[in-house]
C-alpha cells in the first residue's frame, strides 16, 4: 500500500507545483497566525486551485470560532479539516455537523498518556495525526521539528487509521515508516530552508527517501 503524504503548510505555487507532480495525497494550508506558516484563506483558495481533484486540501486550524471556519470553508472548499487545538469530541461532532466535512484530529504526543485521549474520539474523527508536543516556550503547537518517541504507537488497535507528524525528514522517514506502520506522514519543517519557507529540491529528497523505503529488496543473486 502507497503511503499517504502530506506536505503542510504550503505559501507558494512553486512548493504546490513539486509537492503534486511528487505525488503528495495531501496538501495543507495553516491558518494559525502566530506561525509562520499563516496565509490568509483568500490566498490560500487561490494556491490551492491547481491542487483540487489531484490531492486532498486540507485546512490547518487551531481552536477557531465559528467565524473563522465559515471563511475558510466558503473561500477554501477543503476536503478536510485539520483540527490542532483542544477540541473536544462534541466539538469536533458540532463542526463535522455544520460543514459536512470529515475531520482530522490532532494529538500532541510526549508520553503514553497523551496517546490515551484519543479513545473518546474513535468513531468521531475520521482520522487522526500524531505530532510530537511542542517544546517549553514555543507558540506553535506544531511545525516545530521535533519528533517524539515512535514506540508509543505499539499499543494503537490496527484499525486505527491515522498520519505521523514531528520532525520527518529524508533522513528519518524511512525508518518511521518501518517503526510505526503508519498509513500517512506529514511534513513541514523538513522540507523548510527556515520556518515556513519550502525548498522545492527538498521536497524532491523527502519524496525519494519515502520511494526508496517503499521499493521491496530483492535477494541478490536470485
Amino acid at each position: 500500500m502507497k503511503t499517504d503524504i502530506k506536505i503542510c503548510g504550503l505559501k507558494t505555487p512553486e512548493a504546490i507545483d513539486r509537492a503534486l507532480k511528487r505525488g503528495a495525497t495531501h496538501i495543507g494550508f495553516i491558518f494559525f497566525e502566530k506561525s509562520p506558516r499563516y496565509v490568509e484563506p483568500d490566498v490560500a483558495a487561490k494556491l490551492a486551485e491547481p491542487a483540487r481533484g489531484k490531492a486532498k486540501i486540507v485546512a490547518v486550524v487551531v481552536d477557531p470560532t465559528n467565524d473563522d471556519l465559515d471563511e475558510i470553508v466558503s473561500l477554501l472548499k477543503p476536503d478536510i479539516l485539520q483540527l490542532h487545538g483542544n477540541e473536544s469530541p462534541e466539538h469536533v461532532l458540532t463542526i463535522k455537523a455544520l460543514y459536512g466535512l470529515p475531520v482530522m484530529k490532532v494529538f500532541s504526543v510526549r508520553t503514553a498518556d497523551d496517546l490515551r485521549r484519543v479513545e473518546a474520539y474513535i468513531g468521531i474523527a475520521d482520522r487522526f495525526l500524531f505530532d510530537a508536543k511542542a517544546p517549553k516556550g514555543s507558540e506553535l503547537p506544531g511545525g516545530n521539528g521535533i519528533s517524539f518517541d515512535w514506540s508509543l504507537l505499539g499499543w494503537l488497535d490496527g484499525s486505527i487509521d491515522y498520519m505521523l507528524s514531528g520532525g520527518l525528514n529524508k533522513d528519518n522517514v524511512a525508518d518511521a515508516l518501518v517503526k510505526t506502520k503508519a498509513r500517512g506522514i506529514d511534513v513541514s519543517s523538513g522540507v523548510e530552508t527556515e520556518p515556513g519557507v519550502k525548498s522545492v529540491a527538498m521536497i524532491d529528497e523527502f519524496f525519494d527517501a519515502v520511494e526508496r523505503a517503499e521499493t521491496p529488496v530483492t535477494a541478490s543473486g536470485s
